[in-house]
């Protein structure tokens, strides 16, 4: 899905009153020079091929200050749950400021103190936030420029910056720091016009490796997340759950859970609680109530659900086309059909979805794990029957969100909690209320029938796509006759589609598309007896994408032969937040067992200009690793309305024993606009091991995950 439908969908065009917000900013900032900037520019979103969004703020949105004491401060709405753009943002700040890195401060997620914001998912933060503050951080220097030449009575030609110092080009002896410029004064600048950025060869900390900023805080146990924080008096809530999803409660006896000491239990319409200064004495109580649920009756479980998604589904939306399918398959003499599915896939976080609230006088206060501060604000103001000026939202670190984290159900809770008791309050949920009320990255079905001449020439390609959304099934590759079909979203359904909530899922819907699409590459070049990278670079006229396979397939050291070859080897491409990637994998397969083994990864990708290449490195072996659990062993288990997988003994997420050995390779792209790097390296791990599996043993996987019991089902079939 784009992300302007899920922008839709989440925030139903409700936008906060932006210039109060940025009046609130000026007046309690302090003093200092202030650079104000607006990231909704058309131009940003013209990349992306959006064109110019309705009903967007026009105001200034984000913030920039240079304090009196010299340090720098940016205000933004992103959060931080890993990515690590608490380091990357800080780079091009510092880099167009000419100060250094440790002088720039970044507050982040504070609906308070930070100018509004969409929410921190889609890759989006480097390639669209980081644009406007680069120019923004050249806006303030060349303000600085300006200041110092009146007052040093020289002229800004004859200026310089260097370490947050402006002094004479002819006497370094003339000089004054940012801190003595920005003394005394509250100086207002509206970015409203384009500013020359530095270029790549004027950099001094962009592009250069740097230490995630947060890594001490976070190995020493230090960082501050949801669950950390502990106000006087606080209490800790459990919630009465439903035993199915679609249950609805009849009668509920709390009488027994309000005997047991210094519990309190509340009940407002759906929500039943326990509360207590002890999270485990509130779990014991709550095991008192006595609950009654209408149940919601459903046939569907992890079986069946593809067929029911197909019958299900609407008519289709083409989102790419060209030539005539009629015409490219009399041209082919290769046919190849298939279906592809995928089940449902939880987040599977290791900070489980957690806020604590609190409410002093007609002010709400809430510490959320949450991936959308403002949205939080607006769902709590809305709860509470309260105008959104008295919700503050601070958000602190996040445990990883994958994208399960833009709901906001535990952030409510906390809030109508702390408003129902009086007190501070605490809603963490435990490892199977996360499970149990996850969002999950949506099952599918995808089907694609292709076909190549006798040369190995892709002929035509009709690509139907069943609610795994628009995300990376457009193919790249040079196809005269073409069609790409997407049924349904993957979330945002129509009611009865999914048994359960689903959403986004790290890169949503790429990793199902990149599946099917480079499986069915693979098995094009097998049937034509072709290597699968030469039938890759035949059919690809695309040079990023071509620079990024030679380069994986060089580091890899990639000798031809067809498929399958008995060296478990495998190729996947695909293209994500702008970026273009390769991945190549060596796998081993028991043929006895069934079990895959991931020997060794290879990874390129050109994500542009890299901002900080050690935090980009970092994230595509984050992605590898995670890459291997919904290949090989994640699944969601349903029965009717029933989650069979509550914890981990049951639902399998990679472990350190499964890691093969992990090289990657970046693209050295300076000149061109940095692109997101969180998620691509994600969308090919399926394809590459499944690829991998058919060319060592010969066995075609049409279904993720990729079990042991499903690799000796497609050994049997031969």
């Amino acid at each position: 899905m784009k992300e302007d439908k899920y922008l839709e969908m989440n925030f139903s065009g409700k936008f906060p009153d932006l210039e109060m917000d940025r009046r609130k900013f000026l007046r309690t900032a302090g003093g200092g020079i202030f650079i104000l900037f607006t990231l909704w520019d058309a131009s940003l979103f013209a990349q992306e091929g959006r064109g110019r969004r309705g009903n967007l703020p026009t105001d200034f949105n984000a913030f920039l200050r240079i304090g009196e004491d010299g340090r720098v401060s940016c205000y933004t709405g992103k959060i931080e749950m890993g990515q690590g753009i608490i380091t990357s943002l800080a780079q091009m700040l510092a880099d167009e400021l000419d100060v250094s890195l440790d002088s720039v401060d970044m507050v982040m997620g504070d609906t308070d103190l930070c100018p509004w914001d969409m929410g921190t998912f889609g890759s989006m933060s480097t390639r669209f936030f980081g644009p406007p503050l680069r120019a923004a951080g050249a806006e303030g220097r060349r303000v600085l420029l300006e200041l110092a030449a009146e007052q040093l009575k020289i002229d800004v030609q004859d200026l310089n910056t260097a370490n947050g110092v402006v002094s004479s080009k002819k006497d370094e002896k003339m000089r004054v720091s940012y801190a003595e410029l920005a003394k005394g004064k509250k100086i207002e600048r509206h970015l409203t016009e384009e500013v020359k950025v530095k270029s790549p060869e004027e950099f001094k900390v962009v592009s250069k490796p740097v230490t995630r900023r947060d890594a001490l805080e976070k190995v020493s146990g230090k960082a501050k997340y949801a669950g950390d924080i502990q106000l006087p008096g606080m209490l800790h809530a459990k919630l009465l759950r439903p035993p199915q999803h679609a249950a609805r409660l009849a009668e509920a006896d709390t009488s027994a859970a309000e005997q047991v000491e210094g519990a309190q239990v509340f009940r407002d319409g759906d929500l039943v609680a326990v509360l207590h200064k002890y999270p485990d004495v509130a779990e014991i109580a709550l095991a008192k109530i006595k609950a009654k649920y209408d149940l919601a009756a459903s046939d569907l479980d992890d079986k069946n659900i593809f067929d029911h998604l197909v019958k299900v589904a609407p008519s289709g939306e083409a989102v790419a086309q060209g030539g005539d399918l009629q015409v490219g398959e009399s041209e082919a003499s290769i046919l190849v059909e298939a279906t592809y599915l995928d089940g449902y896939k939880s987040h599977a976080p290791i900070e489980p979805h957690t806020a604590t609230a609190s409410i002093e006088g007609d002010k709400v206060t809430v510490w959320p794990s949450s991936q959308t501060p403002f949205s939080a604000k607006r769902e709590v103001a809305e709860a509470l029957g309260i105008p959104q000026d008295n919700v503050r939202i601070i958000s602190p670190f996040v445990g990883g969100g994958f994208g399960g984290k833009t709901r906001n159900l535990q952030v409510v809770e906390a809030a109508r909690l702390a408003k129902l008791s009086g007190k501070p309050v605490q809603v963490a949920w435990n490892r199977k209320e996360e499970f149990f009320y996850d969002s999950f990255r949506p099952a599918a079905v995808i089907t694609i029938k292709s076909g190549t001449d006798d040369k190995g020439n892709i002929r035509f390609w009709d690509y139907h796509v069943y609610f795994a959304g628009e995300r990376g099934s457009q193919q790249f590759y040079s196809i005269p006759n073409h069609r790409t079909m997407t049924h349904g979203s993957g979330w945002g359904s129509a009611p009865g589609t999914h048994p359960f909530a689903t959403g986004a899922w790290r890169a949503p819907g790429n990793n199902t598309n990149t599946f099917a699409r480079e499986s069915q590459m693979d098995m094009m070049a097998a049937k034509a007896g072709m290597d699968p990278l030469e039938f890759r670079l035949q059919n690809l006229t695309d040079a990023k994408m071509k620079n990024v396979l030679t380069t994986a397939a060089e580091k890899f050291g990639w000798k031809a032969a067809k498929a399958p070859s008995g060296m478990g080897r495998g190729i996947a491409c695909g293209t994500d937040a702008g970026t273009s990637v390769a991945t190549i994998a060596e796998v081993e397969v028991n043929k006895t067992t069934g079990e895959v083994k991931v020997k060794r990864v290879v990874c390129a990708q050109d994500m542009g200009l890299v901002i900080n290449p050690e935090g980009a490195t970092i994230q595509m072996e984050g992605c590898i690793t995670m890459g291997l659990g919904y290949a090989l062993r994640e699944d969601i288990r349903f029965k009717g309305n029933d989650i069979l997988d509550a914890n981990f003994d049951t639902y399998s997420i990679p472990r350190f024993s499964w890691l093969p050995k992990i090289e990657t390779v970046i693209i050295d792209n300076k000149n061109a606009d940095p692109q997101g790097g969180g998620e691509p390296a994600i969308i090919t791990m399926g394809a590459v091991i499944a690829n991998a599996i058919f060319d060592a043993v010969g066995a075609r996987l049409f279904q993720q995950p990729m079990t042991p019991e499903r690799v000796k089902e497609a050994l049997a079939k031969g």
